[in-house]
Formats: structure tokens, sequence, C-alpha cells
């Protein structure tokens, strides 16, 4: 498989990118830029719990039949659901009827809560990961010691369903590491956003 291919615009991307024809769009809006919004972090490592087993496309396809289930990811509220919450998802087709998945999720979010009280914010935590030196190539590995270390810290702060390189996969599509690969439309951009930003403390 090459590493890059032609978009839908001539320019190149990373091959994964022409594996659905969604992906392109999140490709090119969101994967890989720096993000701070604790709704879309505690969003991303709940999706990418759900996606263990699964395909990304899977999850995509079902991320806004997740929002509308999940309270738009708002871990304030998704910590005070009940085991009826629990019982009305399992009953949800829109998204991915994990029972474990789903009570991991609203774990999370009360450990989310925690950690805001003890960070300042989950952004604040997350970033603290940042790798001074991304792999190289670009998408040649599927973790890192850094998220090795993000998985090993956030079980023992009681998070469940967040491995390795499910870790890994979270950090480089926020933006902790700009993986897109050398040639990719897309990089110079990601760098850009990259440069100009501060991680937050």
């Amino acid at each position: 498989m090459t590493e890059i291919i032609d978009g839908p615009d001539g320019q190149p991307r990373c091959h994964w990118a022409g594996s659905a024809p969604d992906f392109f769009a999140y490709h090119d809006a969101e994967w890989g830029y720096p993000v701070v919004d604790d709704i879309r972090l505690y969003e991303k490592v709940c999706l990418e719990s759900f996606q263990s087993g699964l395909s990304w496309r899977t999850i995509l396809n079902k991320r806004e039949n997740f929002r509308a289930a999940f309270a738009g990811f708002d871990f304030r509220q998704v910590a005070e659901f009940s085991e009826a919450d629990v019982a009305r998802l399992l009953g949800d087709a829109g998204i991915v009827r994990h029972r474990g998945k789903i009570e991991a999720t609203i774990n999370n979010a009360k450990r989310a809560l925690e950690m805001v009280e003890a960070e300042g914010s989950l952004a604040a935590y997350f970033w603290r990961f940042e790798p001074e030196n991304p792999p190289s190539p670009p998408q040649s590995v599927t973790t890192i010691p850094e998220a090795i270390a993000l998985a090993k810290d956030l079980k023992k702060r009681g998070w469940k369903f967040f491995g390795p390189t499910t870790a890994f996969a979270f950090m480089q599509a926020m933006g902790l590491v700009n993986d897109h690969n050398i040639g990719c439309a897309q990089r110079e951009k990601a760098a850009n956003l990259r440069a100009k930003f501060t991680p937050p403390t």
C-alpha cells in the first residue's frame, strides 16, 4: 500500500483517507490538528474505546448517534447517567451496544470530573504527554512510549477501555503528534497549526 493517494481534488492525502468516501472530510478537517476543548477530548476517548475491535468507519458513521445518545459527550451530564440510561443505550440501535464500553463511558465521565478538579482541565492533562520526538517516518508504529505512559496513568486513575494502541490513535487524531504522511497536503497545515499552538497548562 502506498503512503500517499490523490484526493478528490487531485491533492495528495494519507493513504487511509481513501479507505472510505467519508474519510476524506474527516482527514482534511479534523485528524491531526491540535484540540484543547475538553468535550472533544472526552468524546474522542470514548469513541476510540468504542472502536476497539471494530473499524473507525463504523464509529464515524455512527458519531452523530453517539453524540445524541451521550448528551453531546458533556461528561458532566454523562457522569450522572444511571442504570436506566445503560438500559436505554443497550436498546439504541444507532450506537455500538456493548455493555462494557457503555459502562466505561459513564465511568470515564466520572473520572473526567475528577481530573478537571485535580488538573484544571482534560486538555492540560493530556497535553503533558505530547512527545518531544514524534514517530519517524509518520504512521510507522502503532504506539509510542508516551502513549503507553498515558494509558498506564489513566488506568491508575480508574479510566477503562483505553490501552496503549488506543491512546496513540487518540494522540494522532487530537494533534498531539503530526502523523500525516510526508507529502500529504494536510501535513503542512497541521504543522502550521501546531507552530501557533501553545499547549495548555
